[in-house]
């Protein structure tokens, strides 16, 4: 509970903090989105300029329903620029606590939800490219394929992962994105289907200042114990460069079995 609360106030104050910044900064107006993954659940519908390399990375709180909370950290996502439209995907991540819980792009088995510790690390690698420009009723679009093979825990399959991400540019610079992901994951005993479907509004405030509001479900299929987890998430980032971001997001589970709360703070930088 304690843990709880401290992540609840470190937001707020976060929040807070860059709005502030939002405010007394925006006539510097340095326009820019990094269109970092890690902004929201939805991913980013573009790819990353060739010969440009993006960082992403991200500490994530959850309180699980059950049992002890989940600690992730680094969520380190780096993504290389191949040619205009495909991009190499590299990341690391170490988790302490995982339940099943997805709320970020690091994906999980699904443990005994009353063991009291479970500590995992994974590698992803993967890549995204481009498949479509918005034109008229046509979204701009792209496809994400990536491996995550755990190097310590109890499951230690590669789990393979694909996403579709499509997204329309609205009027006064808003932007709608959808995606839809499924993953071949392990559990306890068996492997087992997982859909995640989700739907992001986001809505500049300023050149450097961007808030979304979201909504995502994962649910699994052919698992032991079949499970459907959906969350609420408002999230904000702010650029202080045109190459550094930072950003936050917050969510609360809306289905019985998610987990009541959850945190992320993160940035990504472009080099």
């Amino acid at each position: 509970m304690a843990l709880k609360l401290v992540a609840t106030l470190v937001c707020i104050w976060s929040i807070c903090i860059w709005a502030a910044l939002g405010f007394n900064r925006a006539a510097a107006g340095e326009p820019g989105d990094l269109g970092t993954d890690r902004d929201a659940f939805t991913p980013s519908t573009h790819t990353v300029d060739p010969g440009t390399v993006l960082s992403e990375g991200s500490y994530v709180f959850i309180d699980n329903p059950v049992g002890l909370p989940t600690n992730n950290y680094p969520e380190l996502l780096v993504r290389v620029g191949g040619n205009d439209w495909f991009e190499w995907r590299f990341g690391v991540n170490y988790g302490v606590g995982s339940q099943g819980n997805i709320v970020t792009s690091v994906e999980v088995g699904e443990g005994p939800l009353k063991r009291r510790s479970l500590y995992e690390s994974s590698v992803l690698y993967g890549f995204k490219a481009d498949v479509s420009d918005q034109d008229g009723l046509l979204p701009e679009s792209c496809f994400i394929m990536e491996g995550s093979t755990p190097t310590y825990g109890e499951a230690f399959g590669t789990v393979p992962v694909a996403t579709y991400v499509a997204g329309y540019e609205l009027p006064a610079g808003w932007r709608l994105d959808t995606a839809i992901r499924y993953a071949y994951s392990e559990g306890v005993i068996n492997w087992f289907d997982r859909w995640t479907p989700s739907v992001v509004l986001r809505v500049p405030l300023t050149d450097r200042w961007e808030v979304h509001a979201e909504y995502f479900d994962t649910f699994t299929k052919r698992n032991v114990v079949d499970v459907n987890r959906a969350f609420f998430s408002p999230g904000t980032h702010y650029m202080l460069t045109k190459n550094f971001e930072i950003g936050l997001r917050v969510g609360w589970g809306v289905t019985e079995a998610a987990a009541p709360f959850f945190s992320d703070a993160g940035c990504g930088w472009r080099w």
